[in-house]
């Protein structure tokens, strides 16, 4: 199974558990890996025989913006649901970090795989 790669990128939202994180936004930065298979649209230099990762990132940038919740938990699952859902995507690995949520750390976050990575 071929992967299409969208690395760190930033996605604004309103996510946290307390009160004062509720009233701002803050930024998520997400790795993504998406299971496809490359060879047609290699094959035919078409980009509608792969996963668009433009269109995807849009997608990811309007979900932002679109929801709020306290858990970084909620948001990768959710976000992920909708990606398999809306691209047809058999198997995702979504990284989400949280840049400055504990003093001590660059980022904390979550790593989660949805679906199933099948060899082609």
């Amino acid at each position: 199974m071929d992967l299409v790669l969208i690395e760190a990128l930033k996605v604004d939202t309103v996510i946290g558990v307390y009160d004062w994180e509720r009233t701002l936004t803050q930024t998520l930065v997400l790795d993504l890996e998406l299971a496809t298979d490359l060879r047609p649209a290699a094959a035919d230099d078409d980009i509608a025989q792969t996963l668009d990762y433009a269109a995807i990132s849009e997608r990811i940038a309007r979900f932002g913006a679109e929801h709020s919740f306290e858990l970084v938990e909620t948001f990768a699952e959710r976000l992920v649901d909708a990606l398999r859902q809306e691209y047809g995507i058999a198997w995702i690995r979504l990284t989400l970090r949280k840049p400055g949520a504990v003093p001590a750390a660059n980022a904390v976050g979550v790593r989660i795989e949805r679906g199933e990575r099948s060899a082609t």
